[in-house]
């Protein structure tokens, strides 16, 4: 998405009190709105906070006219520090175990991506959301990533943004509830989070050589989302093939996910704030058509396989994979190298399929 993309377009009043301010009070503004956003997200322990955030308060910042916007150089590092984070998320220890287990982990994987696609068809048949936004905010799991590269791929960015971030929060929210069916999670502490940590040089500097290289290559090659999606291949094929250790600091992971935020959230508009609101219920619908038929996938496995049914629904949840982690990690009886072996094979089969299945739904409804 081009940072410099859309500005708000109507002169009424009520939407030119940012306007009227200079930018570094805009910017002002903007940084204190997300901070308070941000904070009260992670108080109430809801995942993504430190993106959604920031979006929220752009969105409000946004609609009521701001004219800054994220610069292009800047969003392209924050894509690029994203990439090498989904790259230094796959742990080799996830092999072996997809190995043993591969069809079955595959079927599931099939079963979820067709169902989340023809969710997703279904609501750009039905013109609840425009062209292909509706498959790229349908996608499982790979949030940001979806978000990240539906732009390249024309969908609206914003609009994904919402659908993947309201599935992220439902479906941690109802991990959650199920898992204390199980067992209790309300005296289990999550780690604190060290925001400036002790840098380790050669991990550290590793990193920003993979952003740096990979998102030059990426840009080079012209591939969609070049400075996310270059990062990513060159950060896994350094981590995973050669070993090379990554250190990625929470305050640099925070100014990513702000600068992302930021970029998309300043690009919305009154209307699109409208469309979506109309579209809200359907997008709520879809979301616990999707819960449940993971479910009913995760039952299947239990009464078919012998898996643990809190190890089953944990692995075959359609995203929040951090939560998922937190939440698996506090069970004693749950598989939690199963869990994250089969969220991690299907995050990598969404990235890889996923534009394939959007232009194949473009076409369809082109046809159609």
């Amino acid at each position: 998405m081009d940072s410099e993309a859309e500005q708000p377009s109507s002169d009424h009043p009520a939407i030119e009190r940012m306007k009227r301010l200079s930018k570094p009070w805009q910017w002002l503004f903007l940084l204190v709105i997300s901070a308070l956003f941000a904070g009260a997200l992670e108080l109430a322990a809801l995942p993504a906070a430190l993106l959604i955030g920031p979006m929220l308060a752009a969105i409000v910042a946004g609609t009521n006219g701001a004219t800054v916007r994220v610069p292009r150089l800047l969003f392209g590092a924050a894509q690029a520090v994203v990439g090498c984070l989904v790259a230094a998320s796959i742990s080799a220890d996830i092999f072996p175990v997809f190995y043993k287990e591969w069809p079955l982990f595959l079927g599931v994987v099939i079963a979820t991506v067709a169902a989340s696609s023809l969710l997703g068809w279904l609501i750009s048949r039905w013109r609840i959301l425009p062209g292909t936004t509706a498959v790229w905010g349908s996608s499982p799991g790979a949030a940001t990533a979806m978000v990240l590269m539906a732009g390249a791929f024309g969908a609206d960015q914003r609009l994904v943004a919402f659908m993947q971030y309201l599935r992220v929060i439902l479906v941690s929210m109802t991990a959650a509830l199920v898992a204390k069916m199980w067992v209790d999670t309300s005296g289990i502490e999550v780690p604190p989070v060290v925001w400036f940590p002790e840098i380790d040089p050669q991990p550290f500097a590793a990193t920003i050589g993979m952003a740096l290289v990979g998102g030059l290559a990426g840009r080079l090659c012209r591939l969609p989302s070049p400075f996310f999606l270059g990062s990513f291949i060159f950060g896994t094929v350094i981590h995973l093939g050669l070993g090379v250790p990554m250190q990625l600091p929470q305050w640099l992971l925070a100014a990513s996910y702000a600068m992302v935020g930021w970029a998309i959230g300043l690009n919305f508009t009154r209307p699109i704030l409208r469309h979506a609101a109309r579209a809200l219920p359907q997008i709520i619908a879809s979301i616990v058509a999707l819960i449940a038929f993971c479910g009913g996938l995760a039952f299947l496995i239990s009464r078919l396989a012998g898996v643990d049914p809190l190890t089953a629904y944990l692995a075959t949840s359609p995203g929040g994979m951090d939560s998922v982690a937190i939440i698996a990690a506090a069970a004693r009886n749950v598989d939690i190298s199963f869990v994250m072996a089969l969220q991690s094979a299907r995050f990598l089969i969404v990235l890889l399929v996923g534009p394939s299945i959007a232009r194949l739904v473009a076409r369809s409804i082109r046809e159609g």
